[in-house]
């Protein structure tokens, strides 16, 4: 997660540094091989990642995230803990290289940098409204929704790899596109958000246990 470059001025300041964090939540390699998905195949893959977003209870996971910024040689590297729970209380814990936490609990986002505190309300905004819903449904696995998303299907290997492009004007000022990579039981492997710039950030989960029972302190601000 990079916390120092700014973004468009057609958001509120309030808001720069939240969306700032939100955007670099969301991202897999750059692709190669892929092959385009027919349709039969498409509408079962939308099944059963939908009968897997239903079945999922709770989510912990390991994850290793890479910011890509064209003008540093290096990508910037992460590492952290995720907590979800149904419907929509998510926490992203980094541990390395820096402690930091985002929280996400009835429509406010708290954020504890390193045990400076702070919260916004994402509710009240659009923007931070539909990222917040992106980053949810993003975990679960469900982000089958063509109202928002122009949305295309391929193969790459034994995995299913499916691009999302928001139609949403004002939101694809910021996100250019979604590459979601889902294994074989339908489960969310990667995923990577890019910017209109090209730059992006690419998050790769590992270690993940399903529907156990989570704390209250795992949900901790």
């Amino acid at each position: 997660m990079h916390k120092s470059f700014t973004l468009p001025s057609v958001v509120p300041t309030k808001w720069s540094i939240c969306l700032l964090v939100l955007c670099s939540l969301l991202s897999t390699t750059v692709l190669s091989a892929q092959t385009k998905m027919n349709t039969a195949d498409a509408v079962a893959l939308r099944q059963k990642v939908k009968e897997q977003a239903e079945s999922t209870k709770t989510v912990s996971s390991d994850f290793k995230q890479f910011k890509h910024l064209d003008f540093l040689s290096n990508d910037i590297e992460s590492n952290g803990k995720l907590f979800f729970k149904a419907p929509d209380l998510v926490k992203w814990e980094y541990t390395e290289p820096f402690a930091y936490s985002i929280l996400f609990k009835n429509q406010t986002l708290y954020i504890n940098d390193d045990g400076n505190k702070s919260n916004m309300d994402v509710g009240s905004n659009k923007i931070f409204k539909q990222l917040n819903e992106l980053i949810t449904s993003s975990i679960r696995g469900d982000m089958f929704d063509e109202e928002q998303f122009t949305i295309s299907y391929f193969t790459k290997d034994e995995d299913n790899l499916v691009y999302f492009l928001p139609k949403d004007e004002q939101f694809a000022e910021f996100i250019k596109a979604f590459h979601i990579t889902f294994n074989t039981n339908g489960e969310v492997d990667e995923v990577k958000m890019i910017e209109p710039s090209g730059d992006y950030t690419q998050i790769l989960f590992s270690n993940r246990i399903l529907n156990q029972p989570l704390s209250d302190a795992d949900f901790a601000q």
